[in-house]
């Protein structure tokens, strides 16, 4: 161990050198003679060192006491070099600055960049999932056991890619808040690694009978939640559409549906503009193509139920929150989920239950051809049709789509309540 006069003793020499004095603690000499402490430790496998301050003016004692410190800090698991930048920052960024507050400026700022759908995800994905744990904490207070914990709760109910856009997201936060003087450090930088891996060609659960299926519809039909997301559900196993372009339907994109009479002259049609499908389906813009999907009366009368509900907003499906919005981009996984169809059927799963229930039934009945226009209905492209005539001929079987339509909605709505029930909460259904 150094004494006083040891280190008062200490002269510049032709190198840098140390002097050690015990448990990582190290007093520094410099050729030009400076002296300063350092505390030499190992963190998460790896060696660091911490400049503790100049002596003499941090005395020996005070040097000890520091050393010390910095030795609790790491039996609880924590680096002491983060928590000297952390307690810095903090002795100069006011409590105020929360997470919240540096996140909406942050989303402010970047706002512009992206399309509306994007950035509305963006928003909701932080409201809902991270400023309920993080929203109120100062930045420089949060830790990355901290983010990990906020971001294993998505994990656990099963939207792990969720969970990795949502690391993204915050980490982008810290990393603005870096830039701006007001964080330290980007608690979320690496949990990219210990987060569950991404799922790589995903196969979405799903039932592959009729009679499964009609379970899984009673089921959700009669599930506990608002009426929106139960109507949701039923349009989505009507149309076989992914369940974003269900979420973000709005009333302009509905032709010839009439949404207050007894019937629907004529036939109905939904037409998803080609900038939403090139989004959802991450198209370049010479891919891009309007989707069309035929309405059969089973579909109207659900938007005739929802209507009632949401005719004030621009979307078909609004939030609970407020109408402004659509609803939540996890509401419909929620409710398969809390139905105990985890590992059974998801709502994406309808596309899959669709595609291989009306393959078999037009297999049986001998028209294969049909097996082209049902992947037109899933706004696939079939073999033997190019991108560009996708995109540009309208026409594509319409007539038939719609008879294959109505031969689906009348398959699985056997024995089914009708939309006005699964509004009025009758029945219970079990897969």
């Amino acid at each position: 161990m150094l004494t006083d006069a040891e280190c008062r003793g200490a002269k510049a020499r032709e190198k840098a050198y140390k002097l050690a004095d015990g448990g990582g603690l190290l007093l520094h000499v410099s050729t030009s003679g400076h002296r300063s402490w350092r505390f030499k430790y190992r963190f998460g496998g790896k060696e660091k060192q911490r400049v503790l301050g100049s002596y003499p003016e941090l005395g020996l004692k005070e040097a000890r006491a520091m050393r010390d410190d910095d030795k609790r800090l790491l039996r609880e698991g924590k680096d002491p070099s983060i928590e000297a930048k952390r307690a810095a920052l903090a002795s100069r960024v006011s409590a105020a600055d929360t997470f919240e507050l540096l996140a909406r400026e942050w989303y402010g700022k970047q706002k512009a960049r992206w399309k509306p759908v994007h950035a509305a995800d963006v928003l909701e994905s932080l409201e809902r999932d991270v400023f309920p744990d993080l929203g109120a904490l100062p930045v420089v207070s949060i830790s990355a056991p901290l983010v990990l914990a906020t971001l294993q709760k998505v994990e656990k109910r099963g939207a792990i890619e969720t969970a990795h856009r949502l690391r993204q997201r915050i980490s982008a936060v810290f990393v603005y808040g870096i830039a701006a003087g007001r964080a330290g450090f980007d608690p979320a930088a690496s949990l990219g690694k210990v987060l569950e891996a991404k799922p790589s060609g995903r196969r979405w659960p799903a039932v592959t009978t009729i009679e499964r299926a009609r379970k899984v519809l009673a089921a959700t039909d009669s599930a506990e939640a608002t009426p929106t997301v139960k109507l949701a559900s039923r349009f989505l196993a009507l149309t076989a559409q992914r369940p974003g372009m269900i979420r973000w339907l709005k009333w302009d994109e509905l032709q010839g549906v009439d949404l207050k009479g007894d019937s629907t002259p004529g036939m109905a049609m939904w037409k998803i503009p080609a900038g939403k499908m090139k989004q959802e389906l991450a198209l370049r813009d010479d891919q891009a193509f309007e989707h069309q999907v035929p309405l059969v009366p089973e579909a109207v009368e659900v938007l005739r139920q929802a209507y009632a509900f949401s005719s004030g907003s621009e979307y078909v499906f609004s939030g609970g929150h407020s109408i402004l919005r659509p609803m939540s981009e996890n509401a419909l996984s929620y409710l398969y989920l809390r139905e105990g169809l985890r590992g059974i059927h998801v709502p994406h799963g309808w596309r899959a239950t669709f595609s291989t229930l009306m393959n078999e039934w037009v297999n049986a009945q001998g028209l294969e051809n049909d097996r082209m226009v049902i992947d037109l209905m899933l706004a696939h492209v079939p073999a033997g049709i190019s991108a560009s005539e996708l995109r540009y001929n309208r026409a594509m079987f319409m007539n038939r789509r719609w008879e294959l339509a109505a031969i689906w909605a009348e398959s699985l709505l056997k024995g089914a309540s009708s939309a006005a029930a699964v509004v009025e909460g009758r029945r219970r259904g079990r897969v």
